[in-house]
């Protein structure tokens, strides 16, 4: 007998299916007075209701009929005869596909309670249980989906990059590094320094940061590309933003400009909320719902004026200000947040815009999402276009409510004598990176592409709060647990 799903039970196909019997099988998520089951098979959201007769079935049976435990169940399916539910089914054979004791139960994230986010981390092999996070890694899904979608509609290559790289793409240094030398008596060269020329690959490598400098390759022969895979960051952060492995979607495409790439950007980010808006309606409706409890916890001044959907809206029904980081500068000093001085960092041109100052021009200033451009050089990677003012670079930073910067993109320095330049001005040796000044001597074009770090974009479409609830097993430091 064919299993169906419990999201196909409750959709168009349960009605067709309705006085025919049914085989389902899922978790129990409550039982009671021994007669109704609510099982779930992380479909969709909700349960299904099954009946039982327990005059028909053995007791001893009936007692491993436990939350948590797995059920096969064989029955009629029927319109209800109660409130709550469309349907149900009424059960004519039970099997225990696995058993979950009620004391075992009892110390889990799967007793029928609520509970707090740390102990759910805790416990991430089985949170997957729960209601919250179902709805958050369903959602997680149809994000990663609606990205493939967008790109492969607009005729973008996916193109796979390394996860083991000798580079480094941002020149931060953080990252991790690869070896099969053993660790307690490496080779050594005749300066006494690890011997890298003996280890696997000959020399000394990482885990990438960033999968930009080699779609920029793809891009000037295929026209469009994106990447979309894992990157790594060895920094020493545990904040509610930071992880030590975490997914990057990077588009670069070939003929681009800066305008050109912020067009791009806003027509993706209008696209996946827009998607999530259509398709996933029960989840985002469970998780706003919990969002907005969440918003009545807080203190008045941190409370967000948005639901998590009017969010989304605020995202696909607005078109997005487009202003130079210069103007944003001068927009913040003007301000009266400013004037008042409550700002906790200062404002000046030359800083890296903090998270408060990007969410007051989204939030209160401009009341749309915001792109800012043209920042100074110093504080942007190598790798950005030099403007004709020498002072700043073609660079974009897509700025959305809550939480600021979720996208950072530039036009690429195409010019092979300006960026052989810009290596040098950033410590970075040109011959490190010669397969990719190379491309520069061989039919150079403008082009330009954006990063989008995937579990901020997962963050902002589902309402939660810190990085390590919206992938399945965070890395960060001193956890590697999972």
């Amino acid at each position: 007998m064919k299993r169906w799903r419990i999201s196909e039970l409750l959709g168009q196909e349960g009605q067709a299916l309705l006085n025919k019997e049914i085989e389902v099988k899922g978790w129990v998520r409550a039982f009671r007075s021994n007669r109704f089951i609510q099982l779930n098979d992380g479909s969709c959201m909700a349960s299904i209701q099954a009946v039982v007769d327990f005059e028909k079935f053995d007791e001893a049976l009936l007692k491993r009929v436990n939350t948590a435990a797995a059920l096969s169940l064989t029955g009629v399916l029927v319109a209800s005869q109660g409130t709550g539910q469309a349907i149900e089914l009424q059960v004519s054979a039970i099997e225990i596909l696995g058993d979950a004791h009620p004391d075992d139960v009892q110390r889990t994230v799967m007793q029928p309670k609520r509970h707090s986010l740390e102990f759910l981390r805790e416990q991430a092999h089985l949170r997957f249980r729960t209601n919250t996070f179902g709805a958050v890694f369903r959602l997680r899904h149809a994000v990663a989906y609606a990205i493939h979608k967008f790109f492969n509609d607009r005729g973008f290559y996916y193109l796979h990059t390394p996860i083991i790289t000798g580079s480094d793409a941002e020149g931060a240094g953080e990252m991790f590094r690869v070896t099969t030398l053993d660790a307690k008596n490496p080779p050594l060269d005749e300066s006494g320094a690890v011997d890298y020329a003996k280890d696997f690959f000959g020399k000394a490598v990482n885990l990438t940061v960033s999968g930009q400098l080699e779609a920029e390759l793809a891009a000037l022969a295929l026209g469009q590309v994106y990447t979309f895979g894992p990157t790594f960051r060895a920094e020493n952060s545990n904040t509610s933003r930071h992880l030590a492995e975490f997914w990057m979607i990077e588009p670069e495409v070939a003929f681009n400009d800066l305008k050109d790439n912020m067009d791009l950007t806003e027509d993706f980010l209008k696209y996946i909320c827009g998607y999530v808006l259509e398709n996933c309606a029960e989840d985002l409706k469970f998780l706003n719902d919990r969002d907005q409890q969440e918003q009545t916890q807080k203190p008045q001044h941190e409370r967000s004026q948005l639901s998590l959907i009017d969010r989304l809206k605020f995202v696909t029904e607005n078109p997005f200000k487009r202003l130079t980081y210069t103007e944003a500068i001068e927009v913040l000093k003007n301000s009266n947040h400013y004037k008042k001085k409550k700002f906790q960092y200062d404002v000046e041109w030359g800083i890296d815009l903090q998270s408060e100052h990007e969410r007051y021009l989204v939030e209160k200033e401009f009341n749309c999402p915001v792109i800012l451009t043209d920042y100074p050089a110093k504080i942007k990677a190598f790798y950005m276009r030099l403007n004709d003012d020498q002072k700043t670079v073609a660079a974009m930073d897509v700025l959305f409510p809550g939480i600021g910067e979720i996208v950072g993109g530039s036009q690429r320095e195409e010019r092979y004598d300006i960026l052989h330049k810009k290596c040098e001005e950033f410590g970075i040796h040109p011959q490190e990176l010669w397969w990719y000044m190379d491309t520069r001597k061989f039919g150079t074009v403008p082009h330009a592409g954006f990063g989008l770090g995937f579990e901020r974009m997962v963050m902002f479409v589902t309402g939660m709060t810190n990085i390590r609830d919206v992938i399945p097993f965070p890395r960060t430091p001193q956890n590697a647990e999972f």
